[in-house]
């Protein structure tokens, strides 16, 4: 059947109605070319993509560009850059199906940061969830005043955040977007009603996990009559997705944050059987009134200025320590070979330990917490850097000791390292040079393992965010000391997401757009991603294909089976205590080079790059 072009007939801001009605009624074939700047949305074809390691070619395009973690997410952007979208309509319609597509990572029920470059102006945009107001420190304490175990904190209500990535979207689009709202809404919603393919990684992250059809709605959708999940390459719709994306396309994100939606998600988080929850229909309406946008954090390294998320993320101030510590070591620079030396990598996992000494005691949301100093950049200053650089001797040092950047500061108590994983990254370049770097979560995989379907009765829905575990479980140290990080009412908790814009410090123009997925390793993925471009000239394909590796104030963490024995053993006469684990990053990352605009995607996720 021949695809037509219903905008040919209208204008692009026709109603959504409209643009829905003429794609079923005419239809389009999968494959088909679409004009440009015509908003008419076919499904692509659904590559069944196996899970584990598959190498991915790396891409190159001249105008612009769309990298994200599944083939449907990815041409979703792509057809509204074509359609004459900006980078921040296609990051809207990127979003929207990954709820949908990969419901494990990212969705509606959710939170992200985005930071936007309009071609002169950088902005960061804060969605992440926030705790209910009648939360407190207590949060996770048993009758006993004993911290609950991490997975009886997750599996319930108490962990769920007020979701703030809707109303990230619709700021975003206010301020950036061409196309109208509800027009972005189209492939999610098409996909929705027509269903997509289950991807193998889906599967079989389904089958592995023991707690999410105990949810009476999740079981439903993803579990046949005997339990099982359902296969992959299986036809799936999603029907109540479909009905709350019409909704909040026709009537704003009010459709969400109020009314039957916002209802149900209170519901369901109230009435946890083992633990429930304590958000309320006004902890969710409340949560549009929020001040969304904020300055992100631009710091100087090398020629470039790398800028990031301010806190309540952790992630650029830890992944700055970590270069910055570097830049005063005797680190070796270039590559032997295809990977740093093995020295090298003494050096950046003692660096590592330094950083997250100072992340688990200091970085907190910034509405309850004061900068030491005064200035976030207090950690980043190189006086202080050089200072915690020459703690680095020839021998591992164990466990690194929070420093002083400010001594007049008030001590704070120092968290211990929890780590989630549901979590997913977009990179988006237009042809306008509008660039997102825009890193979206429920935390862990499939979050608090509650779904919610927005009281629509249908099939399907979203999942609920477990993002408060993110929280300190226990509000003081082994010392006393309150914790930066603990629970408080209305308040974010630490993150380690790092979306990423870089631009070349001399001429300020727009060089990269990087960031991933990956619990605490998001901090040391991202940064593996900036040296691979921009210290050992590799593509954005080759920075991501690197082997994995990591320090979060312990072991020194290597990817399985990519290492050499000698970079084993050399860590370990160093004093290092050395673990090789599976190390599953999710890095979408495009770079401008010399005209071209150059992108990669994980080789671990099921993640590609689309433009033109």
């Amino acid at each position: 059947m021949n695809c037509q072009y219903v905008t040919a007939l209208f204008p692009i801001q026709i109603s959504f109605l409209i643009l829905v009605t003429g794609l079923l009624i005419y239809g389009c074939a999968p494959n088909e070319a679409v004009p440009e700047n015509e908003l008419v949305y076919s499904i692509p074809e659904q590559p069944e993509l196996p899970t584990g390691y598959t190498p991915k070619p790396g891409w190159e395009f001249s105008e612009f560009a769309v990298a994200a973690a599944n083939p449907l997410a990815v041409d979703a952007g792509y057809q509204i850059l074509r359609a004459g979208g900006s980078a921040a309509d296609a990051a809207v319609a990127v979003q929207l199906v990954l709820t949908l597509v990969e419901p494990q990572s990212s969705g509606i029920g959710g939170g992200a940061f985005m930071l936007h470059w309009d071609g002169e102006n950088l902005q960061a945009i804060n969605g992440r969830e926030t705790a209910p107001a009648a939360a407190d420190e207590t949060l996770f304490l048993d009758a006993e005043g004993e911290p609950l175990t991490f997975t009886e904190s997750v599996m319930s209500g108490l962990s769920v955040g007020v979701p703030g990535t809707l109303a990230l979207l619709k700021t975003a689009h206010d301020e950036y977007g061409r196309l109208d709202w509800s027009d972005l809404f189209l492939p999610a919603i098409t996909l929705a009603e027509e269903g997509f393919r289950i991807s193998p990684r889906l599967h079989s992250l389904l089958d592995r996990d023991e707690y999410l059809k105990r949810d009476d709605v999740a079981s439903r959708y993803y579990y046949n009559e005997d339990g099982n999940a359902l296969p992959a390459g299986q036809h799936l719709r999603n029907p109540a997705l479909a009905q709350i994306f019409r909704e909040v396309a026709e009537e704003g994100i009010l459709a969400f944050y109020e009314g039957r939606v916002a209802e149900d998600i209170a519901r369901r988080v109230q009435n946890h059987p083992e633990r429930p929850g304590l958000m309320t229909v006004e902890d969710i309406s409340d949560y549009p009134q929020r001040q969304m946008k904020t300055e992100a954090i631009c710091t100087e390294w090398n020629v470039y200025d790398i800028c990031g998320f301010p806190p309540p993320s952790s992630g650029h101030l830890a992944i700055m320590q970590i270069l910055g510590i570097l830049s005063h070591t005797d680190a070796p620079e270039a590559l032997q070979d295809t990977l740093p030396p093995a020295d090298w990598f003494h050096y950046y996992m003692e660096a590592g330990k330094l950083a997250f000494a100072d992340r688990n005691r200091y970085v907190a949301d910034p509405f309850f917490v004061d900068p030491p100093a005064g200035d976030w950049a207090s950690l980043l200053n190189p006086d202080y850097l050089a200072s915690r650089a020459d703690l680095i001797g020839e021998e591992s040092m164990g466990r690194a000791e929070p420093g002083t950047p400010d001594p007049n500061y008030s001590r704070a108590g120092v968290q211990t390292q929890e780590s989630g994983r549901g979590t997913s990254h977009i990179s988006i370049v237009d042809s306008d040079g509008n660039a997102v770097a825009m890193t979206t979560t429920i935390e862990q995989g499939f979050g608090s393992r509650i779904m919610s379907d927005g009281g629509t009765g249908l099939t399907g829905g979203f999942h609920l965010n477990n993002e408060l575990t993110d929280f300190s479980r226990v509000p003081i140290d082994g010392e006393g000391l309150s914790i930066a990080n603990r629970v408080e009412a209305g308040k974010q908790p630490r993150s380690s997401m790092s979306p990423t814009l870089i631009f070349d410090r001399q001429t300020g123009r727009f060089v990269a757009s990087t960031g991933s997925p990956g619990g605490a390793g998001i901090i040391h993925y991202t940064a593996k991603s900036i040296l691979g471009m921009l210290q050992w000239e590799l593509t954005p394909q080759e920075a991501i294909d690197l082997p994995n590796f990591a320090n979060y104030n312990g072991p020194s963490l290597l990817e399985s089976g990519r290492f050499p024995e000698e970079t084993i053993r050399h860590l370990e006469n160093r004093g290092h205590t050395v673990e090789e684990r599976s190390m599953t990053s999710g890095l979408h990352t495009l770079q401008w080079l010399d005209g071209i605009l150059y992108g990669g995607a994980d080789p671990r996720r099921e993640g590609v790059v689309k433009g033109q």
